[in-house]
């Protein structure tokens, strides 16, 4: 099995709906330890958290997961990638682009229900 970066639209989706097809399929990738985190997804779900105690048990749990780190580099590649989609006409959140370089640099697939990814050249999704 690749590697799988898992976005925060299936992280939610695990979280609010555990008996969907995504969450099961996120529980399994868990299960044999295939799956990574950024930190901006790593962000993104501990704003999400309604109470403190939420907020330590989100963190506490998503920090065993290993986390694909960005360096100069992967953000010129964001940059760049950003660019080249607007002069299309396609505006992608930064935050995604960032995702999708991180994904690419490692080797991932993205575990995504956001179709803004559909729009990243080479770009292996899930």
């Amino acid at each position: 099995m690749n590697r799988v970066l898992a976005d925060t639209s299936i992280w939610v989706e695990y979280f609010n709906r555990p008996k969907s097809e995504y969450a099961e399929r996120l529980a399994e990738f868990l299960e044999i330890e295939v799956v990574y985190i950024t930190g901006i997804i790593l962000a993104e779900l501990l704003q999400g958290a309604k109470t403190h105690a939420e907020f330590n048990l989100l963190k506490k749990n998503l920090k065993v997961l290993p986390l694909l780190k960005e360096t100069d580099k992967t953000w010129e590649k964001v940059g760049k990638l950003s660019f080249d989609l607007q002069r299309k006409g396609i505006v992608i959140p930064l935050s995604d682009c960032l995702v999708a370089v991180l994904a690419q640099e490692n080797n991932c697939q993205v575990f995504t229900l956001d179709n803004h990814f559909t729009h990243i050249p080479q770009l292996e999704m899930m």
